[in-house]
């Protein structure tokens, strides 16, 4: 294995076999399936034991030593626990610190709540044990709370150019790959072009090393990206379908999404997932789905669904450049769908749209549609419908679904009194649900009406009925 790796520059796996001698757990007692017999005879073989038999057979190990460190061992940790425990734990701050690059408004808010509540139920907690909170209520800036980004870029100047959202996506990706030599695209088949051909012409202009196909596997695709983010990279990882991510789920959720928090702020972070989503007018059950609820619910991820061609590069770019791990769904019925309006004309220079900044599409009085992705468009059309029974219709693009801008929304709703979400997905536990309680928190003595979702049924998505299933115009 060494001469492999260090002669032919060959990497190798190895994987050692050994048997656990131990229980599982201290609440495991390994006695009720398996005997203590079985256990004798396999400690022997384990490689610590046979290390030290060695070390003993060539006289550089005894008893005598084995002892002496065993006890060195022992005091060791025992006197790292007493030091630890008699340090005050971190301060409440520290717990919402580190999910991303900085604390977003939520959970600003859920910080500034949690250091109030405490204080009112000061016998319900162990304060003494940490720093901070024996104390008065630390210093809180409101405008932390505000949804809307800290760090605006700059409006897109420049000539246009009517694009497809395939078009505005390679746009995105040539400028992110141009402008920095660290940046890398990986997914299935993006060294020829991609699937949808997101990706023609990186690898003539970039190189094999920085535009690679990897093997149909999702979850050694998001494993790689977590070891170039960790190696100073930006990755673009591409997955095929948003409908087969689920086999790389533990890597995003587990590995990718938690890494800056578990270590404290370092490591991975520079991450691009792109998904192509949602309905497709043939796709049936596994080339339809809507997963960006599976993903809010996990914190230290960023979501964006974009509308447009215009919407797609200017996101893509605020994504591929953010430093914390962002999951891009781009609807693939928009890919090569013409946009006529303006949301088709695209920039042709380097721009970005803000992470965390709804749209106001279009402004009303009457009532306020919510919607992200494909279901714009939707939400576009029942206004139309709408005003022709002289209701006038607010309706905005949600553009990121985490962090999303509930100020915008909360402005709106006190502006008109009622509130519509609409999406793909699933009704239950879809993303809607989310919006409507947290604007039934902060809207009630301004609502006229009660909150309404009008979603996917809660059924698999159905290839026969797939007309009803959608949110449609009339639906709305």
């Amino acid at each position: 294995a060494r001469r492999l790796a260090v002669e032919e520059k060959t990497p190798v796996l190895l994987e050692l076999m050994t048997y656990r001698v131990g229980d599982h757990t201290t609440s495991d007692d390994s006695k009720s399936y398996r005997s203590t017999d079985e256990v004798q005879e396999w400690k022997p073989r384990g490689p610590i034991p046979r290390f030290r038999a060695y070390l003993e057979s060539v006289g550089a190990w005894n008893a005598e030593k084995q002892t002496e460190l065993e006890a060195k061992a022992k005091a060791d940790i025992v006197e790292a626990f007493k030091a630890g425990e008699a340090k005050k734990r971190p301060a409440l701050r520290e717990m919402f610190t580190d999910v991303y690059t900085e604390v977003p408004w939520n959970l600003e808010e859920q910080w500034q709540q949690t250091e109030k509540h405490v204080r009112e139920y000061p016998s319900d907690y162990n304060l003494s044990r940490y720093r901070d909170l024996d104390g008065p209520v630390p210093a809180m800036d409101p405008a932390l709370v505000k949804s809307a980004p800290r760090k605006v870029p700059p409006a897109p100047t420049g000539p246009t150019k009517r694009m497809t959202m395939v078009s505005a996506i390679n746009s995105a990706l040539h400028i992110a790959m141009a402008a920095d030599p660290k940046t890398v695209v990986f997914g299935e088949d993006v060294g020829f072009g991609g699937v949808f051909r997101c990706s023609v012409g990186l690898r003539d202009e970039f190189g094999a090393e920085r535009v690679m196909n990897t093997p149909l596997c999702e979850q050694a695709i998001a494993g790689f990206a977590v070891g170039l983010s960790v190696a100073g990279y930006k990755t673009i990882a591409e997955m095929q379908f948003a409908d087969y991510i689920f086999p790389a789920f533990d890597q995003i959720v587990n590995e990718i999404a938690k890494y800056r928090y578990r270590n404290v702020g370092g490591g991975c972070g520079n991450i691009t997932i792109r998904a192509p989503c949602s309905a497709v007018g043939h796709g049936s059950m596994y080339h339809s789905q809507s997963v960006e609820s599976y993903f809010a619910h996990c914190p230290g991820l960023k979501i964006v669904m974009p509308r447009g061609p215009k919407q797609a590069k200017g996101l893509l770019l605020a994504a591929i450049r953010d430093p914390d791990p962002v999951m891009f769904f781009e609807p693939k019925v928009l890919y090569r769908h013409v946009f006529e309006d303006s949301n088709g004309d695209v920039p042709i220079g380097d721009y970005e749209l803000p992470l965390g900044q709804a749209d106001i599409v279009r402004e009303g009085t009457d009532i306020t549609l919510v919607g992200w992705g494909t279901q714009v468009s939707r939400l576009e059309a029942a206004a139309d419908r709408a005003a022709a029974d002289g209701i006038s219709c607010e309706v905005i693009d949600l553009q990121t679904i985490i962090p999303w801008d509930v100020d915008a929304i909360e402005a709106s709703v006190k502006k008109t009194g009622r509130l519509i979400v609409s999406h793909e997905a699933p009704s239950t536990n879809g993303f809607g649900a989310e919006i409507g309680i947290k604007i039934q928190e902060r809207c009630f003595l301004h609502l006229q009406a009660p909150i309404t979702r009008v979603c996917g049924f809660d059924t698999h998505f159905p290839y026969a009925w797939e007309e009803f299933y959608l949110p449609s115009v009339a639906r709305v």
